[in-house]
């Protein structure tokens, strides 16, 4: 108890006390103690009523000197509204230097609550895709930024995930929208202006495209007559290794360039609307028969762990099951094992290839679906692949909303999981039963 708390019930119980002694004296000390009970109740009540009219003018000269209770409640309440004075001077200036910061930002910066209604944004988002920060707050963000691929991202909630939509403001012109974590019940949008490098990536694409295009006709002529030259009797004994290292040659260059044809293709091209019932485990068993007439080459499962049905195009399924299956036998020894699994529950479906072949290093795992990429340099090129099957996989599965997971260490084999969303599996309505 404070020193002022402490004289001012003293003071109190001497009065009342004092009335007390009077009204003895006269005969009637209830009276007495009652009559200084209001009297100091009425001296509080007027210091009570003086101290609100005080805070409503912010007049406190009655208040400011002296050492009695209610000067010791101004004395803290000044400490205290000057003390709350300077944090909220300082959290200004802290907002405002935030503000700066923000607004210095290249990039859009788009504050949203759980319903994706505009908390607040920055400058460049104002440039990028229109906002205004007073006139569009409470307002959902799709209903500016009009895109079906923004709409899927912000009813997922997929936090670190991005996507690439047209500028609503600038034609020919692309951003990447990419959704951040930010506080309770709500989530940051960044935005930002990707036009040079969807440009850039167009260019690679077609100068891609063209080039194989273009080098396809001479290899054909190549090709036919190498593969003239090995038919020929007369061909002297001499010529036949460099002739039969020149077939293979242009058999793996023309490979390659089927593989950066289709390549171009996925990055290239739009999503097809005509898809289909996948039947996966008819798909990886046609890959393992494929695979039935070769030799020195390990032994391969199928392992059918559901019959659901996936939703996508069975060619490009196809291709991801052909490239990883080629990739096991290519790693794993005569002796090993490789898995094909087709597995699914109430999260997606999985599919897997597993092999106990050589592994691959935890450095290189990020690197692996990268072009022309290959973990062992000292290989031959006959041994090594092309490096354009895992880059094939990646955009397949990006085309099925799916993505790649890839577990290996070094002497154990590797895993290579390929999972698709739920809505994506195709699962058989009950029969019913006469």
């Amino acid at each position: 108890m404070s020193e002022a708390a402490r004289r001012f019930l003293i003071g109190m119980l001497a009065f009342l006390l004092a009335g007390a002694i009077i009204g003895w004296m006269y005969g009637r000390p209830d009276l007495g103690l009652l009559v200084a009970a209001l009297l100091a109740l009425a001296w509080q009540v007027r210091k009570l009523l003086g101290f609100e009219r005080a805070l409503r003018t912010g007049n406190f000269d009655a208040f400011r000197f002296g050492e009695g209770i209610w000067e010791q409640l101004f004395s803290r309440f000044r400490f205290e509204s000057e003390k709350s004075a300077r944090h909220k001077k300082s959290y200004r200036q802290l907002l405002r230097e935030i503000r700066k910061s923000t607004n210095a930002m290249p990039d859009g910066a788009v504050i949203l609550n759980a319903e994706n209604e505009i908390i607040a944004c920055n400058r460049a988002a104002k440039h990028l895709v229109g906002l205004r920060r007073k006139k569009d707050r409470g307002q959902r963000v799709d209903n500016f930024i009009r895109d079906p691929e923004l709409s899927r991202l912000l009813q997922s909630g997929d936090i670190g995930w991005s996507v690439e939509i047209a500028s609503p403001l600038v034609d020919y012109k692309w951003l990447n929208c990419r959704l951040v974590g930010y506080g309770a019940d709500q989530k940051l949008l960044l935005v930002r202006d990707v036009t040079e490098r969807i440009r850039l990536s167009k260019m690679r694409r077609d100068f891609v495209a063209n080039a194989s295009h273009e080098l396809r006709s001479p290899l054909t002529v190549i090709s036919g007559y190498l593969d003239s030259l090995a038919d020929d009797e007369q061909m002297p004994r001499s010529w036949e290794k460099a002739v039969a290292q020149m077939r293979a040659q242009a058999k793996r260059m023309q490979h390659i360039l089927g593989e950066l044809l289709e390549l171009s293709r996925l990055e290239g091209s739009a999503r097809e609307g005509s898809e289909e019932s996948v039947d996966v485990v008819e798909l990886m068993n046609e890959a393992r028969l494929a695979f039935d007439g070769h030799t020195d080459i390990a032994g391969i499962v199928v392992n059918a762990e559901s019959t659901t049905q996936l939703h996508g195009k069975a060619a490009e399924i196809e291709t991801v099951i052909i490239n990883l299956l080629s990739n096991a036998i290519r790693y794993t020894p005569p002796d090993g094992n490789i898995t094909l699994t087709w597995r699914s529950d109430a999260s997606g479906g999985e599919l897997v290839v597993a092999d106990t072949g050589e592994g691959i290093d935890a450095e290189f795992i990020p690197r692996l679906t990268e072009r022309f990429f290959r973990v062992d340099k000292g290989r031959s090129r006959d041994e090594g692949g092309t490096g354009l099957g895992l880059a094939i996989v990646k955009h397949v599965l990006l085309r099925h909303d799916a993505k790649l997971v890839i577990k290996s260490e070094p002497g154990k084999g590797s895993e290579f999981c390929c999972r698709f969303p739920a809505k994506r599996l195709l699962v058989a309505e009950p029969v019913a039963l006469s």
